[in-house]
């Protein structure tokens, strides 16, 4: 704790929380040095001391393109109309990589690092914070491999075309960030309790990515499965949020008949979903902080 004022003040004070909805917005803005030397380690270190460094950020959503355009569209033949296929999963690949990374990575926030919280006093959500900033980090690279490659694919009329509700691209990331941060944080106080949960997020997630249209499109479920199967991907968000990112940069393209089209108040709807679980989480994530030095 620092020193006091002349005043008799304190500068800081660190007490139990007595309300789970005290989210000390004006503490975390205090601490925004630590958030961003968090998002330097974060970016830094995770490849360091590796052969290829940085470019694994390049080379893991180019390889699981690849290999999905031999699966999906070269043995199950999976039809993406007038975009080439490797370009199709591309676009499914980099805005999915971006919420399955910040809910694996925050999902396991208070294990992972119960010897610094138990040790110094910082509000403990900056942690989980971080690893969505330096996501987006990630994600940002990631997107631009996707428009040097949609331009290519533009230039030999593979790629349909851009529609105006590119616009939305930024309530599309806010979406998978706020999921994947909101569903991590519930999951990480979880894991206080059971351990169990942090080897279900790893399987969680891969079959979480098979329900979700990342390398298919939504209308080929429902022309190829049966309903009580179908049902999976036509009612799970997640699929028409990466359905929307595809219309808005395939315009529809990828299928001769689309049965999507871009809804406003689909990707409304999911930002208040979004919204609310990221609050959700941010409670339980509060609750926690008060008493998991016990439980881990």
């Amino acid at each position: 704790m620092d020193k006091p004022q002349k005043n008799n003040t304190w500068l800081f004070e660190i007490s139990s929380k007595s309300n789970p909805l005290d989210f000390k917005f004006k503490e975390i803005w205090q601490y925004r040095d630590l958030l961003m030397l968090f998002v330097r380690r974060d970016v830094v270190t995770l490849y360091k001391q590796t052969v290829l460094g940085p470019l694994w950020y390049l080379i893991q959503p180019l390889m699981t393109s690849v290999i999905f355009t031999l699966v999906f569209n070269g043995i199950a033949d999976i039809s993406t109309g007038t975009v080439n296929a490797f370009l199709f999963n591309l676009a499914g690949i980099t805005i999915w990589n971006y919420f399955a990374e910040c809910l694996k990575a925050t999902s396991d926030t208070f294990k992972k690092n119960e010897n610094i919280f138990g040790k110094v006093y910082f509000p403990r959500v900056i942690m989980p914070l971080s690893i969505t900033v330096s996501n987006l980090l990630k994600f940002g690279i990631q997107m631009f491999i996707f428009i040097a490659f949609y331009i290519y694919f533009s230039l030999c009329g593979d790629a349909g075309t851009v529609s105006i509700y590119i616009l939305w691209t930024p309530a599309i990331v806010l979406i998978m960030g706020m999921l994947g941060l909101g569903l991590g944080m519930i999951i990480s106080s979880m894991v206080t309790k059971y351990r169990d949960l942090t080897f279900l997020v790893q399987f969680g997630i891969q079959l979480f990515m098979y329900i979700s249209a990342v390398m298919y499109p939504i209308a080929i479920v429902k022309e190829k499965l049966p309903s009580y199967v179908s049902w999976l991907v036509e009612y799970n968000p997640l699929a028409h949020v990466i359905e929307s990112f595809r219309y808005m940069v395939f315009s529809g393209a990828y299928m001769k008949n689309p049965t999507h089209d871009f809804s406003s108040i689909t990707i409304l709807s999911m930002l208040g979903v979004a919204f609310i679980v990221f609050l959700f989480g941010l409670v339980i994530f509060n609750r926690t902080e008060r008493n998991f030095i016990d439980t881990v």
